[in-house]
């Protein structure tokens, strides 16, 4: 039986193209920014968790999803999120073909996210 990563590797193997190519990029971030980090495989998606889950990230026809469990209760300043900004406590960003991932950006969120959950 495959283990989460595992998963998580046939499926930006499976995506494939740019959208696999984004969350492969997605996944590195998190790795890098959160060295402690946990993958999950829940509800057919990526999760990562630290104290608690931060984000997941899905693909879908015509752009990928980063979507920050508790992004509501965040700082976003800087409008990292640009979709689900009116749900109760999720935040997501949204990457159609073309848009360039802000890596630092996406950085800051998941310490202020980690931050959060620690906190909480």
């Amino acid at each position: 039986m495959m283990d989460a990563s595992q998963k998580i590797d046939e499926y930006i193997a499976k995506t494939g193209g740019w959208r696999g190519e984004r969350l492969a990029q997605i996944r590195q971030v998190i790795q890098k920014t959160l060295p402690d980090v946990i993958e999950e495989w829940k509800w057919n998606s990526p999760i990562w968790s630290q104290h608690g889950m931060i984000c997941s990230s899905s693909a879908f026809k015509a752009h990928v999803k980063i979507n920050f469990f508790k992004g509501a209760s965040l700082d976003d300043a800087g409008g990292f999120f640009n979709a689900g900004l009116d749900a109760k406590d999720m935040r997501s960003r949204d990457l159609k073909e073309g848009d360039t991932l802000d890596e630092a950006a996406l950085a800051d969120m998941l310490q202020r996210a980690a931050e959060f959950n620690r906190e909480e």
